[in-house]
């Protein structure tokens, strides 16, 4: 470049170089296949009106994608660049292709353990249900023979009537009237209560 050794671009087409090439920059001397690929592909006077349209900050990447894109060209002249980008998405497919059934297969098997102690949580409570009931039901009788005998106690029952009595000692635990035979104590007690009430 005046009087220099010119860039590759002016070498090949054989024409003085100035300072103001604007080749020069971004093919220089020592590297001649740059520019004959590119020139071969899209043309010297192309590739000058497209870096004259841009700003001198991205002329070196413009100049770096179309040296890519004619590599691409010459290795592949039907899809060009096309087809490395197909390569690319097709891989990138049939990655999260394998991502998903990767996914699939450990919600599976979450799922498959969480069902397992579901069950196991399940049984666990079906174990311990009857004696909740039973401890349930022995509470029951307890409370409604106490509401019985505070009732007689209320009405002039006084608490000594063969009822009160009754109903104390059926419906306390301790009296033997705790397990499955609470329910028939209270029943019995109620009836007893009737009788008392009859005659009151």
């Amino acid at each position: 470049m005046g009087g220099g050794s010119p860039c590759a671009s002016c070498k090949l087409l054989r024409r003085r170089c100035t300072k103001d090439c604007i080749f020069a920059p971004f093919f220089p001397a020592d590297d001649p296949h740059k520019f004959a690929i590119v020139h071969k592909v899209f043309g010297a006077s192309n590739v000058s009106k497209m870096l004259q349209e841009l700003p001198a900050q991205q002329r070196g990447d413009a100049v770096s994608s179309l040296v890519y894109e004619a590599n691409a060209r010459i290795r592949d002249p039907v899809y060009g660049c096309v087809g490395a980008i197909s390569f690319l998405q097709n891989q990138v497919s049939q990655l999260q292709m394998q991502l998903a059934v990767a996914q699939a297969e450990i919600l599976c098997i979450q799922m498959q353990h969480r069902d397992d102690g579901a069950a196991h949580q399940l049984d666990a409570a079906a174990d311990h249900h009857p004696l909740l009931d039973q401890q349930q039901q022995q509470q029951m009788v307890v409370d409604a023979a106490d509401a019985a005998a505070s009732f007689l106690v209320q009405n002039g029952g006084g608490g000594g009537g063969p009822a009160a009595q009754l109903i104390s000692g059926y419906g306390s635990p301790a009296a033997g009237g705790g397990g499955g035979h609470g329910v028939v104590h209270y029943a019995a007690a109620q009836e007893h209560l009737k009788r008392e009430s009859l005659w009151t």
